[in-house]
């Protein structure tokens, strides 16, 4: 068994906020109510790493303690069904640890100002690379800690895990939304094209999420593009008039990250070049962009639609399933930690069979940090403008069942830390 190693923990939420980002904290918050006293007290770090320098703290184990100091299950509740990072954010690079050893050292030093022994970050790509650094940095250091990587992101895009949490809940969303976009738009006998643009600047799995009803309800849009197809304007046109054979009313799914052969993002053309502290492009315009294509090749009536921060922030359609292995993720992160498990990420591994099911496994960070997982090209046909049903078969399991809301007079109420 594992040496116990005593002291307080800390947990910070960095990236892109989800709707399920908070049902891994309150994860979080209830693996320290069960770590039998190995983990004395839990902080929460506002605006993750930026915060923590800044000792920006609150003490989440009293925020979430009832009268009698057991965990309070109603503002858990509450905690899980409410969308973003309760705890705030940030997306802070850090350096690397042979660049700039006094950062590390000034991390350190607080951490022992706070007898802080337990670290959870729950992220996406560029969260599980500081993971990755500070499990670098601690290594030469004879401060014992243990750190861990708790995965968030709607992109889906994580190496070494099935899935993420976030994702199904995103993944939901969409096919909802993309699903009355199109009763709506089949209302109509004029000739026109719908453009709804969806997040993902690397990978196309939420973009890939439009097509779901196809395998539900029978209903999908006539066409999806995703960032691992290369984008073709003659080839799009092409779908266009082949579509207009058919029906008068076309509704196309196209990734904000759709690139052609040569690597340009179609969306590129309307943006600044600005990059952020990770070196990605700020992308938007995509479906603008073929919007403005479309009016000039056809002359029809075209509209494009950015469904943008809903995709992630959208409480009321979450997954059932989502949020609960958002939560045990969550709580695998510290019960595994305390276990002396240390420089890993929770993965989600998908078990063989029809029945299905996940098991969460700490795999190492090293491994997981700054890699992309990319839709596979077996999840996209032929012609590169839909994805397939084995694709579509993968996501259904993720946004099954609803979710419990806290309402007052008519509004869903939010956990707020304050």
């Amino acid at each position: 068994m594992a040496n116990i190693l005593k002291g307080a923990a800390v947990v910070g939420q960095s990236g892109g906020p989800t709707a399920a980002i908070n049902a891994t904290l309150s994860g979080v918050i209830k693996g320290f109510f069960e770590s039998n006293g190995a983990v004395t007290k839990l902080y929460g770090m506002r605006n993750g790493i930026e915060g923590f320098i800044g000792e920006r703290l609150c003490d989440l184990g009293e925020m979430f303690a009832d009268s009698e100091g057991k965990l309070d299950t109603e503002k858990l509740d509450m905690l899980v069904s409410t969308p973003a990072a309760a705890l705030g954010s940030c997306r802070k690079k850090l350096p690397k640890p042979q660049d700039d050893p006094a950062f590390f050292e000034n991390l350190i030093a607080l951490f022992k100002k706070y007898d802080i022994r337990y670290f959870f970050y729950i992220g996406g790509n560029d969260s599980m690379d500081t993971v990755a650094k500070l499990t670098e940095y601690l290594r030469t250091s004879d401060y014992e800690m243990r750190v861990m990587g708790v995965p968030k992101t709607i992109d889906n895009d994580l190496a070494g895990t099935d899935h993420t949490p976030g994702f199904g809940s995103a993944a939901k969303f969409i096919a909802t939304t993309m699903q009355e976009i199109i009763r709506d738009c089949a209302v109509y006998t004029t000739k026109a094209v719908t453009i709804v643009e969806i997040m993902g600047r690397d990978a196309g799995w939420l973009t890939a999420a439009a097509a779901l009803p196809r395998v539900i309800t029978g209903v999908e849009p006539d066409y999806v593009y995703l960032p691992e197809a290369p984008f073709s304007m003659e080839g799009f046109y092409r779908d266009i008039e082949a579509a207009f054979e058919k029906h008068p009313n076309i509704v196309i799914a196209v990734s904000e990250g759709a690139r052609f052969a040569d690597g340009r993002y179609v969306g590129e053309g309307t943006q600044s070049g600005a990059t952020d502290v990770f070196g990605h492009k700020y992308l938007e315009g995509t479906g603008k962009a073929l919007e403005n294509a479309v009016k000039e090749h056809f002359g029809c009536k075209v509209r494009s639609i950015e469904l943008n921060l809903p995709q992630r922030c959208a409480a009321h359609l979450t997954s059932g399933t989502d949020l609960t292995e958002s939560q045990n993720c969550g709580k695998t992160a510290v019960l595994s930690a305390v276990s002396g498990t240390s420089g890993c990420m929770i993965a989600m591994i998908r078990e063989d069979g029809e029945e299905y099911k996940i098991s969460y496994v700490p795999s190492d960070v090293t491994k997981i940090a700054n890699a992309v997982r990319d839709v596979p090209r077996s999840f996209i046909n032929e012609e590169g403008n839909n994805v397939t049903d084995e694709c579509l078969n993968y996501i259904k399991p993720l946004i099954a069942g609803e979710t419990k809301l806290f309402f007052k007079d008519g509004l869903p109420v939010h956990f707020i830390i304050k």
